[in-house]
């Protein structure tokens, strides 16, 4: 199996690179952490907008940065993009809304990958149900999650490490080649 990286040989950094991800939804964002460990932020629809606080703050608490004294923001984040053609679309905007206001606040840069262009990445299929996704993780890497939340917010999670150069998990070039697709941010490290 073809791998790749973006330092070239004996040049990768002291420091691996760190990254966050979201899975981002109005009712379920999943999150996965620097070291890969992932949540679920559940909302109540009752509480309405206020639900939108409560993501930002988990955002915020991800994210980190020195202005909120948590050290420094990330070296990505990666965002599942807003579906196109959905009755979700409207939420979800919202949601994108105040997490991106966070990751500028904290200087984080950020790209947003389409689920489409997420699932042939860890599936090498661009459609299908979300089994496949968690299968692929489980296949991967030995990874089992509590709903599919937290399972593309891993993947989008692992996508931005291995477009950083250190992938955690081996896949074929034909799926890494998926990313190319992504507009990604300069990354400063």
């Amino acid at each position: 199996m073809e791998t790749y990286s973006l330092f070239e040989p004996g040049t990768a950094p002291a420091k691996p690179p760190t990254v966050v991800a979201f899975d981002l939804s109005l009712t379920a964002t999943g999150i996965a952490y620097r070291d890969g460990s992932t949540t679920t932020v559940k909302t109540r629809a009752a509480d309405g907008d206020r639900r939108l606080l409560q993501i930002a703050e988990a955002a915020r608490s991800a994210v980190g940065g020195e202005h909120l004294g948590l050290g420094p923001a990330p070296d990505l984040v990666v965002l599942e993009d807003i579906p196109q053609n959905s009755f979700a679309a409207k939420p979800i905007s919202m949601v994108h809304g105040v997490v991106r206001a966070v990751l500028m606040e904290a200087g984080a840069p950020y790209a947003l990958v389409t689920a489409a262009t997420l699932k042939a990445y860890a599936t090498g299929k661009g459609s299908g149900d979300k089994v496949p996704m968690a299968m692929a993780a489980y296949k991967r890497a030995g990874r089992e999650f509590a709903d599919d939340n937290q399972c593309d917010a891993w993947w989008l999670w692992v996508a931005g490490l291995d477009r950083l150069g250190v992938s955690p998990v081996e896949l074929p070039k034909a799926q890494r080649d998926r990313l190319d697709k992504v507009k990604w941010p300069e990354v400063s490290r």
